[in-house]
Formats: structure tokens, C-alpha cells, sequence
């Protein structure tokens, strides 16, 4: 089965965070799939935490060495179809592109945040828990 996982799973994981088990658990021998913009959000949400002093520069690099053992197929999404998401449900974009290729897939969503897990519910995309 194929699961799109959002950044916070992969941040998540590379950072031995609590969730860290379960993640693997859920995605255990299934195919990760994840929107070609995957690398530039962890990226920035990795120096992000750097600025706000939650890791240190050398984290920041580590963190992103073990992303990358994270096998993951990056996929184009329909942006129009995204940002239509956006705009009905006033979130960010980079979350729309994560829906919008759980939708395009039919394939369940794996994610850390609840206001994702609830608009993913609402236009049918089974939520990974």
C-alpha cells in the first residue's frame, strides 16, 4: 500500500522524537509517497527549528543524513487542485500539496497534525492512526 507521509512524520523519525515508533510501525512495508517538495520543507522546517533554538547547526545536518535513508517517492501534485484546498479550508499551501496528492493516490494521509487529520477526514482521505 502506498501511504503519503507530511514532513512532521519524517522530522519526526530523524529526530528520535515520542512518535518515532509509531510512525514505523504504521508505515512498516509500505511504499512512502510524498509531494516533490518534500526536501525543500524539511529543510526549512530544520533550520526553522535551528532559529528558534530548538537544535543545533550539527543537528541540523544530522537530521538531514538520516532523512535521506528514509526511502520516499516524490511525486508532482495538480497546484491549482492544491491551492483550491487551500482556500476552501484557509490553510497553508505545503499542507493543501500533501492532501492533494493523498486525493490524487487514493492513498491514506500519515500525519502529525490534527487540523490536517481533520480536513483530510472531511474530503475523504482515510487518516493513518
Amino acid at each position: 500500500m502506498r501511504i503519503v507521509a507530511d514532513t512532521n512524520t519524517f522530522i519526526a523519525v530523524a529526530l528520535n522524537e515520542p512518535e518515532k515508533d509509531m510512525i514505523i510501525r504504521l508505515t512498516e512495508g509500505h511504499d512512502l509517497v510524498a509531494p516533490e517538495v518534500l526536501p525543500f520543507e524539511i529543510g526549512n522546517a530544520l533550520t526553522a527549528m535551528m532559529k528558534r533554538n530548538a537544535l543545533k547547526a550539527d543537528e541540523v545536518i544530522l537530521a538531514w543524513a538520516i532523512v535521506q535513508h528514509i526511502p520516499v517517492d516524490l511525486r508532482r501534485i495538480d497546484i491549482g487542485a492544491a491551492l483550491n484546498i487551500a482556500t476552501q479550508y484557509n490553510i497553508y499551501a505545503y499542507d493543501a500539496y500533501f492532501l492533494e496528492c493523498a486525493l490524487n493516490l487514493r492513498s491514506p494521509l500519515l500525519t502529525l497534525d490534527r487540523q490536517m487529520k481533520g480536513i483530510a477526514q472531511k474530503i475523504g482521505i482515510q487518516v493513518m492512526e
